[in-house]
């Protein structure tokens, strides 16, 4: 299907979904209609970008340049479609590679869509929202995952995840370290075996104690092993453990992967299927899995899912946050003091300082929880609360959302230290100023916590400016207010900000015209 067929196929609003794994890209391509999902296109390309991740955890050139290359072919697919319709995740490699900056820098010059680098359990909740939607279940199911890098294990009810991890350990990354060049012997697939369980160990009381009635496996090494298995007739369609035990008995037969010539095996996937299967098989022995069923969906598909959501108004990260609010008992009267006065800097200055939707949602989020860390200590609330939210497992967010969170938090109150802001793909370094310095202004602004503190506000913008118009006799009545603020244009001079604030000027011009005597 052409990306012209695509755009002449109705007046539906179309989506697309591009899923970087650690093994293949993949681009999904479809349109809502009537609140449903209508795949239209898809596109697969191999780029093992896991085998070029060395043990320093550095991604060769060669794995780079072969994942801009498929960029650029879905940059031409793509050309049609606006930023907003289009969603990019990243998965375990460019989680993991300490150059992924350097990957994400030269994407940008090709590709005209944001990447986001989504955590380890926000992956394996993609992963289980694609299957929920997919293919309804009464009751309660384990989905598995086997991807290039890391290995992805949910279990959850209807529409609802309940225990999400993600493992490090993928087809590609165990195919490098277990059966390198594709040799194949007994021993290679013991110690396999013996690794993915000693991966899985920490999650098998929990899932265990979760239960579940049924085990899906989705992706393409779950389905290639599946296809084998009925292929010489071992099963009708659904996988068990002897046919697995009794699959890698075969396998051993082989000295190399390249020998194998087995029903619904793939040339691009036989260096794959002893590390995959290995795994499979550590999965079914440390969980006690009795039966798995193959279905076609995951993380795309939970992203294009996400993605008809958000465009229908419901924003799973309006939960996250309301369940943050409710867990740590944060003071809600105050947090909605900040926000309202957060937001109402923020229409002034949108415009000037060229923010969107995105932007006043995530400063949103910040005036929320800003004061999250109280529920540690008082002291150095912003530390902790950074630190609460830099390492919490926030649904809904990428990685660079949260590390954005975390920083306008971290940095809400006293001095800002620019070295530790962190580097920012999605986020140019003028905006994440600029939110900051909303923040600050809406905390100091209501350090009275109290709702009929404030008068009305006025803030006009420039570059690495800010003009805030206050009334001068609301503010003579603010010493300890009107000292905050000339110590906060002090802080914000030191990382080339400029603060205005008139009425705080005209009140320091008094105080020194008072000072002055006759000679």
């Amino acid at each position: 299907m052409t990306t012209q067929t695509i755009q002449e196929s109705g007046t539906a609003p179309y989506i697309a979904a591009v899923d970087l794994g650690s093994n293949s890209f993949h681009m999904v391509i479809a349109r809502i209609v009537k609140g449903d999902i209508q795949l239209l296109h898809r596109e697969k390309q191999k780029v093992q970008l896991a085998e070029g991740l060395n043990d320093e955890l550095v991604l060769s050139e060669e794995a780079i340049e072969r994942g801009l290359q498929v960029l650029r072919q879905f940059a031409d697919t793509l050309q049609p479609f606006a930023p907003q319709s289009v969603r990019v995740i990243a998965t375990y490699t460019l989680r993991r590679a300490r150059n992924s900056a350097t990957f994400l820098r030269r994407a940008k010059t090709l590709f005209p869509f944001p990447i986001e680098v989504i955590s380890g359990q926000e992956e394996a909740r993609f992963i289980y929202q694609g299957v929920a939607h997919f293919e309804h279940f009464n009751g309660r199911r384990l989905v598995i995952d086997i991807g290039g890098g890391s290995t992805e294990f949910a279990i959850g009810e209807a529409a609802q995840p309940l225990r999400l991890s993600s493992r490090n350990m993928g087809c590609v990354s165990y195919g490098k370290s277990h059966f390198s060049q594709g040799r194949i012997s007994a021993r290679r697939f013991s110690r396999a075996i013996i690794q993915a369980e000693q991966e899985l160990e920490p999650i098998v009381s929990s899932f265990k104690t979760a239960g579940w009635q049924q085990v899906v496996g989705t992706s393409g090494t779950i389905k290639t092993i599946r296809d084998i298995i009925t292929g010489f007739g071992w099963s009708n369609g659904a996988i068990e453990l002897e046919q697995l035990l009794k699959l890698r008995d075969y396998l051993v037969k082989f000295d190399h992967c390249q020998q194998l010539d087995l029903p619904g095996l793939t040339e691009d996937r036989k260096l794959l299927l002893c590390s995959g299967l290995s795994i499979l098989i550590a999965a079914f022995q440390m969980l006690h899995i009795d039966q798995l069923v193959y279905i076609d969906a995951a993380l795309r598909e939970g992203v294009l899912y996400e993605m008809s959501d958000r465009m229908q108004h419901m924003d799973i990260r309006e939960q996250t946050m309301q369940s943050l609010v409710t867990r740590y008992d944060i003071d809600q009267a105050q947090a909605s003091r900040v926000r309202a006065t957060a937001m109402a800097l923020f229409e002034q200055v949108k415009i000037s300082w060229q923010l969107d939707d995105e932007d006043a949602l995530l400063l949103g989020f910040a005036a929320t929880v800003f004061e999250i860390g109280l529920h540690i200590n008082s002291s150095g609330v912003q530390k902790h609360s950074a630190y609460i939210l830099q390492h919490a497992n926030l649904p809904g967010f990428n990685q660079e959302q949260q590390n954005l969170l975390a920083c306008l938090v971290r940095f809400h109150r006293r001095k800002i230290r620019a070295d530790e802001i962190p580097y920012f793909s999605l986020y140019d370094i003028p905006v994440v100023i600029n939110l900051l310095v909303l923040l600050r202004m809406a905390v100091l602004l209501n350090q009275k916590r109290r709702d009929d503190f404030l008068p009305p506000l006025s803030a006009q913008a420039g570059v690495q400016q800010l003009q805030l118009q206050l009334s001068p006799d609301w503010l003579q009545q603010q010493t300890v207010l009107s000292a905050d603020l000339q110590q906060e244009q002090k802080l914000l001079k030191k990382i080339a900000f400029k603060l205005e604030i008139p009425a705080l000027q005209d009140l320091l011009c008094q105080a020194d015209s008072g000072n002055t005597t006759d000679v």
